[in-house]
């Protein structure tokens, strides 16, 4: 029993991590319509930047952490203005062979700069573990299910309570009405892009303070995960990806401790056939009919 409870620990600690890039997946669709595959790469910038700012210029952990956000936030507005927005109007097609393109830039930059080796990284959360019986939560899992809760409450207050967030959901739901009741939809679109980096960088800093390792292709199983996550919790629907993302870390870990941690991969990209097949619209998305 006790196994068991540790092994949801670790399930909602991976699931959280998921929750957030999914985050940025959501968003991006709801309102581009497109997906963002170099979302999980910007991961890879959050964590590396977070590397270079302790490392290299000696920042404290509270200021990296915030200049790593502001990177890969910038970073997401130059990637929409560079890469999709001269495609907007583009088949999807061609959308999606430059996200692909724009990962591997990233990736092959991240391997110019530092190279392919790997390189270890303290963990900056240094907080004692909590032992309750025979269960141990470490510091890690705890700052990063306190941080990913904090982070989805005020995105979802963001989206409900302020303009921009009504700007998004107007043009998530009609794209050229929202523009015609004078919404600017490349502002809205671009803050979009930069909301859902700045989430990936939180991620990227939670993902290497519990791996402890950096790597230019870091970021690509966790993004393609946290997609998978996005569709098993509706994709375009925020409650959505933070479910599909919990459920997927809690799949995952049971997967490994109970079954074989070789097949976990297998299970977790089985799940997603399953979804497609079975309700293709996710677990809390909504079916839509589209007119011709």
């Amino acid at each position: 029993m006790e196994n068991l409870f540790e092994q949801l620990l670790n399930g909602l600690r991976s699931g959280s991590i998921y929750a957030l890039i999914a985050l940025g997946y959501t968003m991006v669709y709801g309102i581009a319509k497109m997906i963002n595959f170099a979302h999980g790469d910007i991961i890879m910038v959050g964590a590396y930047t977070l590397y270079v700012s302790m490392e290299i210029y000696h920042l404290s952990a509270v200021m990296a952490v915030i200049v790593s956000v502001i990177v890969c936030a910038i970073l997401g507005i130059l990637i929409e203005k560079i890469a999709y927005k001269p495609l907007r109007n583009a088949p999807s097609l061609a959308v999606l062979i430059t996200a692909i393109g724009m990962s591997y830039l990233l990736q092959n930059l991240s391997l110019l700069i530092f190279k392919a080796n790997p390189i270890k990284f303290r963990s900056i959360i240094q907080i004692a573990s909590i032992h309750i019986g025979t269960i141990t939560i470490t510091g890690t899992t705890m700052v990063t299910l306190v941080v990913t809760i904090i982070a989805m409450f005020l995105l979802a207050l963001f989206i409900k309570k302020t303009k921009v967030g009504s700007a998004m959901r107007a043009i998530s739901e009609d794209k050229e009405a929202a523009s015609l009741m004078g919404i600017n939809v490349n502002q809205t679109i671009s803050i979009t892009f930069a909301i859902g980096s700045a989430l990936a960088a939180i991620a990227g800093v939670l993902y290497v303070c519990q791996y402890q390792t950096l790597l230019p292709t870091m970021g690509a199983l966790p993004g393609i995960k946290a997609f998978v996550a996005a569709v098993l919790g509706g994709i375009g629907n925020v409650p959505g990806a933070m479910l599909g993302g919990v459920l997927l870390g809690i799949i995952e870990s049971l997967s490994k401790a109970y079954i074989n941690s070789q097949v976990a991969d297998a299970i977790v990209f089985g799940i997603l056939v399953i979804v497609l097949l079975v309700k293709p619209s996710g677990l809390l998305g909504i079916s839509r009919i589209e007119k011709v």
